[in-house]
């Protein structure tokens, strides 16, 4: 094999583009990955990334949580015959369609316009 080929993960030769930045890489990749508008549009996306995944992560764990330690609590009627789990169970589902609609605003708003300034920038 030459020097330049990068394995898949079964041994065969991955497809252009898949590999990792390593010294080989584009130096027009390279030229973009240490622009200032490409490093601030990475950290808040994985900032932001990590916020709503750490919010998701305590509400369905916070759910669990109550599942396993206060069963009693999740079997208290509300309106009737449904339990109070139950529309704790839907809130998580609809909390999670919530985060995906916050992620999606985000993208739309601040995310596109870091884009276009990395995009004006490069085009320099």
């Amino acid at each position: 094999m030459s020097s330049g080929t990068t394995l898949g993960a079964r041994g065969r030769t991955a497809p252009p583009g898949s590999g990792t930045l390593g010294a080989d890489a584009d130096p027009q990749v390279a030229r973009i990955a240490r622009t200032p508008e490409f490093q601030q549009l990475v950290h808040e996306r994985t900032r932001f990334g990590w916020i709503l995944t750490i919010l998701m992560l305590v509400v369905y764990f916070g759910f669990i949580g109550l599942i396993a330690f206060d069963k009693a609590l999740l079997a208290v009627k509300v309106g009737g015959t449904a339990s109070l789990g139950l529309f704790l169970g839907v809130f998580v589902i609809l909390f999670a369609f919530a985060l995906t609609g916050v992620y999606v605003a985000r993208a739309n708003t601040r995310f596109d316009a870091l884009s276009d300034a990395l995009k004006r920038s490069v085009g320099r």
